[in-house]
Formats: structure tokens, C-alpha cells, sequence
């Protein structure tokens, strides 16, 4: 390492790919700095924060009161409890304060020194932060993304994501604007801790880029539960009134809400970092441009996680993060630099039943493969031949004709992701269908209907 700097490596943003890359450098000798512009406390960044740890916690939350009227029909009966909310907040907040925690602690553990405020970069070995200066042979932005709220009247009467965890009071009528998987994500829990939740969406579906039929079928289990889905539609205005929030449509119909949440898409965040005086280049929603090696067109200058856009996931930041340390102070000794594939990551969508996917949709696999075969399959759950709920599952397969191998698979239904993480291996692998028809199934779960498929719904 080099010492004509103050760090080998200084890190701006203490998210998951951040405090990742900082930590695996220190522990590879490296002088390495971390700034967070939101202290400690927001270590973690957006997932540990206002993201998915946050969002599984109100999940859980959200199902129980499902749960015990589901209940009934396996003999429990009794007082069904009530939610405080104050609680569920309080409880939440102490859970993300200890996890932040928990990375500070992994920060200083290494050796990192933890810089708290705004880091802006000057020249590109060179970073200001709260007048002073420190210099560094490699800087990292990997500052996340956040919420985009476009410009209407009555923007500043709508909240985020962000502050959807912490609101004053449960509200009783909630609209959530957006088609996407925050927004479905967020009208399914409210929905289920008790708000009456009106869903909008300008366009013809909601969750774009999933599977057709998988969209098609989340939308149908969410209407049943309660959420209030209207698509083809715009919002041209939000207003205060007596009554609550006005909440005009530009079809000149009005709906009422006590919160109005915007989840209409997030934005790298890259303002006030220094960038465009530095010359690094960004697409037009500010996303940092980097090469196969998260480096931008400035040489000391590198980027991963949501700032670049690529793929928002917190597994994919991190998995970039070590890819980077490997290549910028080589791997751990005795492995050989990481790379990370971008084709068969799995994802899961926390909607009520959640989803999860990993693969290709039904559209895009016939337009890479060309013959694939379609397996689907449809049912009630075993858990609800006895609970009285109308939920059901869909779990489908998609099979390259020519190689007999599997290339997508996507399920809608209770605990999805946990499903689905074990056949993103199997994918990733290879595995044919030939493989999946002679693995053995385990009775009963709902997971074995994947290794039990033999019929196909269509096929060329």
C-alpha cells in the first residue's frame, strides 16, 4: 500500500455495499475511511433503515391478523388482539438501532475510520468533509438511491417510503401511488394492519418486468385481500382539507385519505458529491457509469450498489463490493478473485402472498430461447383447506426446449423466497427439467410442487 495518501481506500455511503467494501479492504491491510452523511444511525443504509429489514418486520406484523382468523378454523377461538401501532414502531426502531450498531461495531473491528458527515469530492484523490480534507489513493461512492417524488400540486403533502415506518398514527384510509414492488409491497401491509388502502397506477398492470401471469395473479390475491387497485390512472392533485387529503384524479374523480404514499420509483443519490465538476460521467437520473470493474471514466473513482442502477438489490451490492476489494487489494489468500453474474439472481417480493422469481419471464425467455415449455401450477395450500382463506398459490417453471434446461421460476404464495432460494441454486448450476422430475419432493410442503410438475401448459 501506498502512503503519499491519508487511506488506500475512502468509502462515501455507509450502506450495505459500503460498510462491506470498507470492512473486507481493512482486513486486507488497507487504510480505509468510511463517511456516512447521516451518522451512525444510518449505517445500514436504505435496507437496514427504510428498506428491507424494516419492510419484512411490517410484513410479519401485517399477517398476524390474517393469522388469527385463520386460526379459527384449526379450533383456537377467543378475543382477536389489537395493533399498537406505537408498539410495532418502538419495537422496530430499537431492532434497526441495534443493527446499525452492529455495523459500527464491524467498521471499527477492522480498523476502519468512521467519518460522520457529508463527504464531497474535490479532485480525484481528494475528499472534503465538514471543512476538512483527507486524501485517498481510491474513492468508492456508493451513496444508494432514494425515493423520486415527480412535481404536482400538493407534493409536499405526500410521504415515502422512508417515512412510512415511523408515521404519527396508523392511518385509517391510505392511498399508495405506484405499480411497482415497494408500492405493492407497502399497499399489502398496510392492508393488512388494518388500513383501508386505495392503490393507484397510471399503467395497465401493476409490477412491470415480472412474469405476466405471475402479475396478473399477485393482482387478483390482493384485491381479494382488500386493496382497493385502480389502474389507467393519474393523480393531477393533492389537497388538504377538513375531511382529510383530497386526492383529485385527473379522470376528475376524487379519493380521500388520511396519508398519501408516493412509491413511484427511486433515483441514484448523487447530488452535492462533487461529480459533475469532476467530470464523472452519469446518465440522465444521475446514475454513476462504470465499466465491468465498478470503475467510472475517472481512474481512482469507482462505484456499486443502487447509485449505478444496475440491479437494486442489497446481495448484488455486497457481492460487488467484494469483487471490487479483490481487484483493488486482492483476494483473501488461497481464493481467487470473485466476479459477479448478473443472470439468475433471485428475487423476492413481500406483497401478500409474496412473490419470488429467479430466471427468465414466459415473454422474454421465448424471445431468447425461442421453444421453451411451460409448466404451471395452481392450487390452495394445504395450510388453507382448514383456515377459510380463498388464498392460493401459483408456481410455474419455464424450460429451454433445446437443452431441456430450466430458465425460469417464479412462485406467488406464503414464504416464496424461502422456496425460491434453494432452486436459484439449482438454476444457476444448470439443472434440467430431467433433473428437477428425478429429484425426490418433501411431503407435504408446498415447494415440492416444483420437482413434481409433468404436465406443460404450453409449449413451442
Amino acid at each position: 500500500m501506498t502512503h503519499s495518501f491519508d487511506y488506500d481506500l475512502f468509502v462515501v455511503g455507509g450502506g450495505s455495499g459500503g460498510v462491506r467494501a470498507a470492512r473486507m479492504a481493512a482486513q486486507r491491510g488497507a487504510r480505509v475511511a468510511l463517511a456516512e452523511a447521516q451518522g451512525a444511525d444510518g449505517l445500514g443504509g436504505t435496507c437496514v433503515n427504510a428498506g428491507c429489514i424494516p419492510k419484512k418486520l411490517y410484513s410479519y406484523a401485517a399477517h398476524f391478523a390474517e393469522s388469527f382468523e385463520e386460526s379459527h378454523g384449526f379450533g383456537w377461538a377467543g378475543e382477536t388482539p389489537k395493533l399498537n401501532w406505537e408498539v410495532l414502531k418502538a419495537n422496530r426502531q430499537q431492532e434497526i438501532a441495534r443493527l446499525s450498531g452492529v455495523y459500527l461495531n464491524l467498521l471499527r473491528g477492522t480498523g476502519v475510520d468512521f467519518l460522520d458527515g457529508w463527504a464531497c469530492l474535490e479532485d480525484a484523490h481528494t475528499i472534503r468533509l465538514d471543512g476538512a480534507r483527507y486524501s485517498a489513493r481510491d474513492i468508492l461512492i456508493a451513496t444508494g438511491g432514494k425515493p423520486h417524488v415527480p412535481n404536482f400540486v400538493g407534493r409536499d403533502l405526500v410521504v415515502t417510503s422512508n417515512e412510512m415506518f415511523d408515521l404519527e398514527v396508523l392511518p385509517e384510509r391510505l392511498v399508495v401511488v405506484g405499480g411497482g414492488y415497494i408500492a405493492c409491497e407497502f399497499a399489502s401491509i398496510f392492508n393488512g394492519l388494518g388500513s383501508s388502502v386505495v392503490q393507484l397506477y397510471r399503467g395497465e398492470q401493476v409490477l412491470r418486468g415480472f412474469d405476466d401471469e405471475v402479475r396478473n395473479f399477485v393482482a387478483g390475491e390482493m384485491i381479494k385481500k382488500g386493496v382497493d387497485r385502480r389502474i389507467d390512472t393519474q393523480v393531477s392533485s393533492v389537497h388538504r382539507m377538513a375531511q382529510g387529503l383530497v386526492v383529485t384524479l385527473k379522470n376528475g374523480n376524487v379519493v380521500l385519505a388520511d396519508t398519501v404514499l408516493y412509491a413511484t420509483g427511486r433515483v441514484p443519490n448523487t447530488q452535492k458529491l462533487g461529480l459533475d465538476a469532476l467530470g464523472v460521467i452519469q446518465r440522465h437520473d444521475g446514475a454513476i457509469v462504470v465499466d465491468e470493474h465498478y470503475q467510472t471514466n475517472v481512474p481512482s473513482v469507482y462505484a456499486l450498489g443502487d447509485v449505478t442502477s444496475r440491479i437494486q438489490l442489497t446481495p448484488v451490492a455486497l457481492a460487488e463490493a467484494m469483487v471490487l476489494v479483490d481487484r483493488l487489494f486482492g483476494p483473501s489468500p488461497g481464493l481467487k478473485p470473485r466476479s459477479v453474474d448478473y443472470e439468475y439472481i433471485p428475487t423476492a417480493v413481500f406483497t401478500h402472498p409474496n412473490i419470488a422469481t429467479v430466471g427468465h419471464t414466459e415473454s422474454d425467455a421465448r424471445k431468447i430461447f425461442g421453444a421453451v415449455t411451460v409448466y404451471r401450477s395452481e392450487f390452495k395450500a394445504l395450510k388453507h383447506t382448514l383456515s377459510a382463506s380463498t388464498e392460493r398459490t401459483l408456481m410455474k417453471l419455464i424450460v429451454e426446449d433445446a437443452t431441456d434446461r430450466v430458465v425460469g421460476l417464479h412462485m406467488v404464495g406464503q414464504d416464496a423466497g424461502e422456496a425460491i432460494q434453494g432452486f436459484a441454486v439449482a438454476l444457476r448450476a444448470g439443472a434440467t427439467k430431467a433433473v428437477f422430475d428425478s429429484t425426490i419432493g418433501i411431503h407435504p410442503t408446498v415447494a415440492e410442487e416444483f420437482v413434481t410438475m409433468r404436465a406443460s401448459v404450453s409449449s413451442h
